[in-house]
């Protein structure tokens, strides 16, 4: 907001914020940033891990040092603000993937961001990375179409102001994305594999509003105006949705589920059954 207040003032998405209102000043924005990244960056370093730290502070400069000047260059600032929503994820697979540092072993700071981003413990939290730079496609490809005069206007260059129809495939093609990231989440075992059932449902219904979209052209018609509406709301939903489900179906969960009542019930586990029979075999 610091380096764009008066390209904020010309569009109504943006001309409500403080600063553009007057109601903080210039001053006091820059000191709560620059306090808010340093407490931020240090609550992580010692509170969870440096890896974590690191990522939430490369991500602050690539946000405002890259992808905000960016906005004004080339379309391109979409792919880069795409990797900084894509981030905050996989900053929380690394802070709860410190069981896989032993206290035992000290690691310098390399070994552990190495153990936590690069072993293959890591590829669920790429893949939860990748769910959210591809998301953030159709929902702002979408959410943009209705004001893509306004970005003209205020100078910023946005796909969907400078090519309307590429805005469409680019949408469409990171709609249908989602379903090897989700397939992939099953693979790596973050999920079972019910998942890729119960998320290509979901995952199909943003499809499906994305090729709508895709398919007006994305021009100045009513249709491309309704279909970029419907798959704005497709995407606010979808994200929820599908985290939800993995959720409910991380791997694993369902057994232990399965476990705990046999238990309630009175129920020895296979485990306990197997060991009874071989028991009873030797007497």
């Amino acid at each position: 907001m610091l380096f764009e207040s008066n390209h904020d003032a010309k569009m109504t998405r943006t001309r409500n914020r403080p600063l553009v209102r007057g109601l903080v000043s210039s001053r006091a924005a820059a000191v709560f940033a620059l306090a808010a990244g340093a407490v931020g960056t240090g609550i992580l370093w010692y509170g969870v891990n440096p890896t974590t730290a690191m990522l939430g502070a490369a991500n602050a400069v690539l946000y405002a040092c890259i992808y905000t000047p960016l906005k004004r260059i080339h379309p391109v600032n979409t792919w880069i603000g795409a990797i900084v929503g894509g981030i905050p994820p996989l900053m929380g697979w690394c802070a709860a993937g410190g069981h896989y540092i032993t206290s035992s072993s000290p690691q310098s700071l390399a070994d552990e961001a190495s153990a936590l981003l690069f072993s293959p413990a890591s590829a669920g939290g790429w893949l939860l990375a990748a769910l959210l730079f591809a998301w953030q496609f159709p929902h702002f490809n979408a959410l943009a179409h209705p004001i893509r005069h306004e970005y003209f206007a205020a100078g910023y260059r946005m796909l969907v102001s400078l090519n309307p129809r590429m805005n469409t495939r680019v949408a469409l093609r990171y709609s249908l994305l989602m379903f090897p990231i989700c397939i992939g989440l099953s693979y790596v075992n973050v999920t079972d594999r019910y998942f890729v059932v119960t998320s290509s449902a979901i995952n199909g219904w943003m499809a499906y509003e994305a090729f709508r979209f895709w398919r007006s052209g994305g021009g100045e018609t009513k249709t491309a105006v309704l279909t970029a509406r419907g798959l704005f709301w497709a995407s606010v939903w979808h994200l929820p949705l599908v985290l939800v489900l993995a959720m409910a179906h991380k791997k694993g969960l369902w057994d232990g589920v399965y476990r705990s009542v046999k238990g309630l019930l009175g129920y020895p586990d296979d485990e306990e059954d197997e060991w009874e029979w071989v028991d009873e075999d030797e007497n």
